[in-house]
Protein backbone atom coordinates (compact mmCIF):
# COMPACT_ATOMS: atom_id res chain seq x y z
CA UNK A 1 0.00 0.00 0.00
CA UNK A 2 1.58 3.03 -1.21
CA UNK A 3 1.15 6.07 1.41
CA UNK A 4 3.36 9.78 1.47
CA UNK A 5 6.65 9.18 2.56
CA UNK A 6 6.41 12.10 5.07
CA UNK A 7 3.62 9.93 7.13
CA UNK A 8 5.55 6.92 8.00
CA UNK A 9 6.99 6.03 11.40
CA UNK A 10 10.11 7.44 12.15
CA UNK A 11 11.07 3.26 13.48
CA UNK A 12 10.52 2.63 9.58
CA UNK A 13 12.91 0.85 7.68
CA UNK A 14 14.70 2.53 4.92
CA UNK A 15 16.57 1.41 2.18
CA UNK A 16 18.73 3.83 0.23
CA UNK A 17 19.90 3.49 -3.46
CA UNK A 18 21.94 5.77 -5.07
CA UNK A 19 22.59 5.99 -8.72
CA UNK A 20 26.34 6.70 -10.54
CA UNK A 21 24.76 9.55 -11.79
CA UNK A 22 21.68 11.90 -11.90
CA UNK A 23 18.03 11.14 -13.46
CA UNK A 24 16.91 12.90 -16.40
CA UNK A 25 13.60 14.85 -15.67
CA UNK A 26 11.74 12.41 -17.95
CA UNK A 27 13.21 9.19 -16.01
CA UNK A 28 12.57 10.63 -12.65
CA UNK A 29 8.94 10.88 -14.02
CA UNK A 30 9.18 7.22 -15.15
CA UNK A 31 10.63 5.76 -12.15
CA UNK A 32 8.40 7.37 -10.10
CA UNK A 33 5.36 5.57 -12.09
CA UNK A 34 7.42 2.31 -12.20
CA UNK A 35 7.50 2.68 -7.93
CA UNK A 36 4.41 3.89 -7.43
CA UNK A 37 3.12 0.38 -9.20
CA UNK A 38 5.57 -1.60 -7.28
CA UNK A 39 4.71 -0.16 -4.02
CA UNK A 40 1.12 -0.21 -4.37
CA UNK A 41 1.41 -4.26 -5.11
CA UNK A 42 4.53 -5.00 -2.80
CA UNK A 43 2.93 -7.39 -0.31
CA UNK A 44 4.71 -9.76 1.99
CA UNK A 45 2.86 -13.35 2.55
CA UNK A 46 -0.07 -11.65 1.22
CA UNK A 47 -0.13 -8.49 3.19
CA UNK A 48 -0.20 -5.11 2.06
CA UNK A 49 3.18 -3.43 2.92
CA UNK A 50 2.27 0.39 3.71
CA UNK A 51 5.53 1.65 2.16
CA UNK A 52 6.68 5.25 0.45
CA UNK A 53 9.45 6.24 -1.38
CA UNK A 54 11.27 9.46 -2.37
CA UNK A 55 14.02 10.37 -4.79
CA UNK A 56 16.50 13.46 -3.76
CA UNK A 57 18.95 14.97 -5.55
CA UNK A 58 17.49 13.52 -8.75
CA UNK A 59 19.73 10.36 -7.61
CA UNK A 60 18.81 8.91 -4.78
CA UNK A 61 15.80 6.38 -4.36
CA UNK A 62 14.98 6.27 -1.25
CA UNK A 63 12.20 3.73 0.05
CA UNK A 64 10.78 3.53 3.76
CA UNK A 65 8.77 0.76 5.09
CA UNK A 66 6.16 0.51 8.24
CA UNK A 67 7.16 -2.61 9.73
CA UNK A 68 4.93 -1.80 12.82
CA UNK A 69 1.97 -3.30 10.14
CA UNK A 70 3.82 -6.30 8.74
CA UNK A 71 6.95 -6.89 8.46
CA UNK A 72 9.20 -7.71 5.27
CA UNK A 73 9.79 -11.74 4.55
CA UNK A 74 12.61 -12.52 2.44
CA UNK A 75 10.53 -12.72 -0.55
CA UNK A 76 9.37 -9.54 -0.59
CA UNK A 77 12.74 -8.54 0.36
CA UNK A 78 13.93 -10.25 -2.66
CA UNK A 79 10.96 -8.85 -5.01
CA UNK A 80 12.02 -4.73 -3.98
CA UNK A 81 15.63 -6.32 -5.15
CA UNK A 82 14.25 -7.51 -8.24
CA UNK A 83 12.60 -4.31 -9.27
CA UNK A 84 16.18 -2.05 -8.36
CA UNK A 85 17.72 -4.35 -10.56
CA UNK A 86 14.95 -4.37 -13.12
CA UNK A 87 15.79 0.02 -13.17
CA UNK A 88 19.67 -0.22 -13.41
CA UNK A 89 18.60 -2.48 -16.39
CA UNK A 90 16.02 0.29 -18.14
CA UNK A 91 17.97 3.04 -17.56
CA UNK A 92 21.71 1.77 -17.66
CA UNK A 93 22.34 3.00 -14.18
CA UNK A 94 24.27 1.40 -11.09
CA UNK A 95 21.79 1.83 -7.75
CA UNK A 96 23.63 -1.65 -6.09
CA UNK A 97 26.92 -1.27 -5.87
CA UNK A 98 27.06 -0.29 -2.15
CA UNK A 99 30.94 0.25 -2.49
CA UNK A 100 30.90 3.87 -4.10
CA UNK A 101 30.48 7.01 -2.33
CA UNK A 102 28.51 10.17 -2.93
CA UNK A 103 29.29 13.62 -1.34
CA UNK A 104 28.02 17.16 -1.78
CA UNK A 105 30.44 19.92 -4.11
CA UNK A 106 28.84 22.69 -3.60
CA UNK A 107 25.81 22.50 -4.74
CA UNK A 108 26.75 19.06 -7.20
CA UNK A 109 26.49 15.49 -5.86
CA UNK A 110 29.76 13.80 -6.62
CA UNK A 111 29.93 9.99 -7.07
CA UNK A 112 33.38 8.25 -6.85
CA UNK A 113 34.56 4.76 -6.03
CA UNK A 114 35.72 4.23 -2.53
CA UNK A 115 38.88 4.37 -3.74
CA UNK A 116 38.92 7.30 -5.09
CA UNK A 117 37.32 8.91 -2.48
CA UNK A 118 40.16 7.68 -0.12
CA UNK A 119 42.84 9.31 -2.61
CA UNK A 120 41.29 12.29 -2.55
CA UNK A 121 40.97 12.17 1.32
CA UNK A 122 44.64 11.45 1.83
CA UNK A 123 45.20 14.16 -0.82
CA UNK A 124 43.12 16.66 0.81
CA UNK A 125 40.40 16.86 -1.55
CA UNK A 126 37.88 16.39 0.79
CA UNK A 127 37.59 16.93 4.34
CA UNK A 128 35.83 16.06 7.80
CA UNK A 129 33.10 18.79 7.06
CA UNK A 130 32.48 17.11 3.40
CA UNK A 131 28.91 16.40 3.73
CA UNK A 132 28.60 12.98 2.57
CA UNK A 133 25.69 10.50 2.18
CA UNK A 134 25.55 7.69 4.80
CA UNK A 135 23.45 5.59 2.83
CA UNK A 136 23.96 2.77 5.85
CA UNK A 137 21.04 4.16 7.95
CA UNK A 138 18.15 1.74 8.75
CA UNK A 139 15.59 3.72 9.50
CA UNK A 140 13.68 7.19 8.89
CA UNK A 141 14.64 8.48 12.18
CA UNK A 142 18.58 7.80 11.52
CA UNK A 143 17.98 9.15 7.27
CA UNK A 144 16.54 12.33 9.11
CA UNK A 145 19.49 12.85 11.92
CA UNK A 146 22.10 10.78 10.05
CA UNK A 147 22.21 10.36 6.41
CA UNK A 148 23.44 13.49 4.77
CA UNK A 149 26.04 14.82 7.32
CA UNK A 150 29.88 15.98 7.53
CA UNK A 151 32.24 13.11 6.99
CA UNK A 152 33.27 13.58 10.65
CA UNK A 153 29.84 12.58 11.53
CA UNK A 154 29.59 9.05 9.28
CA UNK A 155 31.60 5.86 9.09
CA UNK A 156 33.23 8.08 6.36
CA UNK A 157 35.73 9.62 8.78
CA UNK A 158 37.92 6.86 9.00
CA UNK A 159 39.42 7.85 5.40
CA UNK A 160 40.01 11.02 6.62
CA UNK A 161 42.23 10.42 9.63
Amino acid sequence: MLVDFNTLPETSRVWIYQANRSFTESELEEISLKLNTFIENWTSHGSDLQSGYKIKYKRFIIIGLNQNLNNTSGCSIDASVHFIQQLEQDYNVDLLDKMNVSYKQGEFIAYKTLKDFRKMAKQKAVSKNTIVFNNLVTNIAEYKENWEVPASESWHNRFLK
